[in-house]
């Protein structure tokens, strides 16, 4: 390279720091700084201050502060379109995943992140893990009046018999997708997987909570939809990015505890599924009415009752306190063991990303309840 042509490049530095170069030119000198130090060197720096001057929400937000901006902006003149407060999680955990995926480069988009569920590992490409999250985001789309593209092509004949597993509509959805983007540049997927979270975000007023999103195997009203969004938003942008070794902000504590609330709440489901065998061959009858404490410590903290067996119609859950408990039946007695765990590593372990043998937690009572139920919480996950 001569002189002239180094000189050439290195002017476009800026350019490249402020994402304004043409594809073409990003592509030579992304090449370039692989193989110059020095240029290298200058182009963190610029990148880097170019990130400070930017509008979009940065990763290492100071607690608080993103709600402080909001609360006063709000004071000052009503949102014209209000978000509901089940959606803030999933716009949060989007613009979070965002900020991360704006600062990818080439080499890193082709990293290979591993994401962790109870019936396995699925390993994707940071594209392809966000065509999985918006097939999966795009079943919320009909409740909202929205198109579905992840929708099967109209006049498919369906596949006959039953699915390999519950949850392979859901892998197939991702894998539609990935199959139509998979010559796309990575970053007009990501554009593509942002706009979509942005426009299900514009439909999520408050009086659309209660509607009903059919995810195939279960059907969930919008509000705790979002809040399941938000979870695996913020699961798989962990898996993406100990990938490309960056670190990761979790929740806020608000958000925590929403997504803490709805696994506490689908948990007694977990625990029917994995007793039934046991119930077949005896046991603990239907009604029986025991109930585990499970008490959630840190930024998400809260006491929610978890039903052990299933009443004669059917398995309820709810905080064990707070404007959303649920009654407890009169013939409930005192919890038979209680278990303390944190919040965060409660809500790593309904994602299949803890071990329940290796996880440090608070035990009281019915050891063998407790074990039971540390069993269960990994059965929440899904691809």
């Amino acid at each position: 390279m001569t002189e002239q042509e180094h000189d050439a490049l290195r002017g476009l530095l800026g350019a490249w720091a402020l994402r304004a170069c043409r594809p073409d030119e990003a592509d030579e000198l992304e090449r370039h700084l692989a193989a110059c130090a020095d240029c290298a060197e200058e182009a963190g720096q610029l990148r880097r201050a170019a990130g400070r001057l930017s509008a979009d929400d940065p990763l290492d937000q100071p607690d608080g502060l993103r709600q402080q901006v909001l609360d006063f902006c709000l004071t000052r003149r009503a949102a014209g379109r209000p978000l509901a407060s089940w959606a803030a999680p999933y716009a949060a955990e989007t613009a979070k995943l965002d900020a991360l995926l704006r600062d990818l480069g080439r080499a890193e988009w082709q990293e290979v992140a591993e994401l962790p569920w109870h019936g396995g590992v699925l390993r994707l490409r940071p594209a392809e893990v966000l065509c999985h999250l918006a097939g999966v985001d795009a079943l919320l789309a009909p409740a909202l009046g929205l198109p579905d593209p992840a929708a099967p092509p109209p006049g498919r004949v369906p596949a006959q018999g039953p699915p390999a597993h519950p949850f392979g509509t859901l892998l197939e959805r991702g894998e539609r997708l990935a199959a139509e983007h998979a010559g796309a540049p990575p970053q007009q997927v990501r554009q593509l997987w942002r706009d979509q979270s942005q426009a299900l975000l514009r439909q999520a007023v408050p009086q659309a909570g209660e509607r009903a999103v059919d995810y195939g195997f279960a059907s969930l009203p919008v509000r705790d939809a979002f809040i399941d969004r938000a979870f695996e938003t913020w699961m798989h942008g962990e898996d993406v990015a100990r990938a490309v070794a960056y670190p990761y902000a979790q929740p806020s504590p608000s958000h925590l505890r929403q997504m803490v609330d709805l696994a506490a709440r689908m948990l007694p489901g977990a625990l029917v599924g994995r007793r039934q065998a046991a119930y077949a061959g005896g046991g603990v009858p239907a009604g029986a009415g025991r109930t585990l404490r499970l008490v959630i410590e840190g930024p998400a903290a809260g006491q929610w009752l978890i039903p052990l067996d299933p009443p004669a119609d059917g398995p309820t859950s709810g905080p064990a306190s707070g404007p959303t408990a649920r009654p407890v039946a009169p013939a409930v007695s005192e919890p038979v063991a209680e278990l303390v765990m944190d919040g965060v590593e409660f809500c790593q372990l309904a994602a299949a990303h803890r071990d329940p043998e290796h996880l440090p937690v608070g035990e009281y009572g019915d050891r063998a309840a407790i074990r039971e139920v540390l069993s269960a919480v990994p059965l929440l996950s899904r691809p």
